[in-house]
């Protein structure tokens, strides 16, 4: 049988719509399937830095998002008690971040997609994936009315999270693996100001974090170590609540807004997955996923997307064999998100930093250029490697025993 399609992606949000719109502005016949229906929900921390905001710049739909009168973040700041270190999260070109609703953000993606010519089919459940010699060849699934329906393309990409249907279906080889290390919820506020600011908040054994959103809304994100996770999941609200004490200026600032939704939330493992094989690809959160607590997942999901559909592009014409393609969209995913990564998996244990890593942090406070630059080290506009690295934290220390205040 012949593919009806050169490409069919599998989940169409963040990772999902992006690829498949960027393969159809190259040429490609591609469907864009999901269980989902447009506008609607997902469990998010939707954060969007500087580099993923940059991405919508370059694809033409950044000013789809501001009129929708997302606000923008202009400042991080990172409170650890004694001292508090904030900066500017972004680039001279792409100098701020947002932290748009997937309801809005998501329909951005599916609709940009739709425009590109991918034929989009939402409500769509997908059932099998179809292989033939060892190869996947297509998807079976049901539309929106329950009829069953097959589809055969070249390629299927998974661009359906951390559980994808895709991935269970090919069982690439994981690798880097990490247990869950973070019990993270998050809520929306209104009354709750946060003036362009995405606000961390750093304790022992906790952390939270809020950031303006749609509709005059605060999102606060935060949570506690996993081995309390059976025991606060009992009183979310509850223990969030005394979470917000150990900062007594922003409870009191909680005190006067009005929780606007419930608490959602969910631990997650962190893993990398091989992002190709025969007749298949991963993008997002399917190929790899780290915890939610330095807000990476969609600024990721962007950037594979680029990525992956280079890699196809060089595929599909003929420039590279598929392996030679594909491997280099692993390696260079890989070389690229490992050292936030293990910055990630670190943070999230929510363990003291050593007394090295501390006065790091005491020398960059006061510094301009370096709280510029640990904030966008936060931010993934610069990597944790970058800005960890001997010569750069020697240079920090040295300023601040000089009381130069320079890099």
């Amino acid at each position: 049988m012949t593919a009806a399609h050169d490409v069919i992606v599998v989940g169409a949000r963040c990772a999902g719509s992006p690829t498949a719109m960027l393969l159809a502005r190259k040429g490609y016949r591609v469907l864009v399937v999901d269980r989902a229906t447009f506008p609607s929900d997902t469990v998010s921390t939707h954060v969007l830095h500087p580099l993923g905001v940059a991405a919508l710049e370059r694809w033409g739909l950044l000013q789809g998002l501001v009129v929708t009168g997302c606000p923008p973040i202009h400042t991080y700041t990172f409170d650890f008690g004694p001292f508090t270190i904030q900066g500017s999260p972004g680039t001279t070109d792409s100098p701020v971040a947002y932290c748009p609703r997937r309801t809005v953000l998501d329909k951005l993606l599916v609709n940009a997609a739709a425009e590109a010519g991918v034929e989009v089919r939402e409500g769509f459940s997908v059932d099998e994936i179809l292989f033939e010699d060892g190869r996947v060849v297509g998807i079976k699934g049901r539309s929106k009315t329950g009829e069953p329906v097959t589809e055969r393309a070249n390629l299927v990409i998974g661009a359906d999270g951390r559980h994808s249907r895709v991935a269970e279906a090919v069982r690439p080889h994981h690798y880097n693996e990490k247990p869950m290390l973070l019990a993270p919820y998050y809520t929306y506020w209104s009354d709750l100001p946060v003036d362009g600011r995405f606000e961390t908040y750093i304790r022992p054994h906790r952390g939270f974090a809020a950031a303006p959103t749609h509709d005059g809304l605060t999102i606060t994100v935060g949570g506690w170590p996993y081995a309390e996770f059976e025991a606060n999941k009992k009183d979310v609200e509850g223990n969030f609540l005394k979470m917000f004490e150990l900062v007594p200026e922003f409870a009191a600032r909680v005190r006067g807004a009005k929780r606007a939704a419930p608490f959602a939330g969910t631990p997650v493992a962190n893993f990398f997955r091989k992002p190709y094989g025969p007749g298949w690809a991963l993008v997002g959160d399917a190929g790899y996923n780290k915890d939610p607590i330095t807000a990476q997942g969609i600024s990721d999901a962007f950037r594979d997307a680029e990525l992956c559909v280079t890699a196809i592009d060089q595929a599909f014409s003929g420039a590279r064999s598929f392996d030679d393609a594909m491997g280099e969209y692993q390696r260079l995913r890989d070389e690229h998100v490992l050292p936030m990564y293990e910055f990630t998996c670190q943070l999230a244990t929510l363990e003291p930093p050593p007394p090295q890593m501390q006065q790091l942090f005491g020398a960059i406070h006061g510094n301009r250029t370096a709280m510029d630059g640990f904030v966008q080290m936060n931010a993934g506009t610069i990597s944790p490697a970058q800005f960890l690295s001997p010569a750069n934290t020697e240079t920090i220390m040295r300023a601040a025993q000089s009381d130069e205040g320079v890099i």
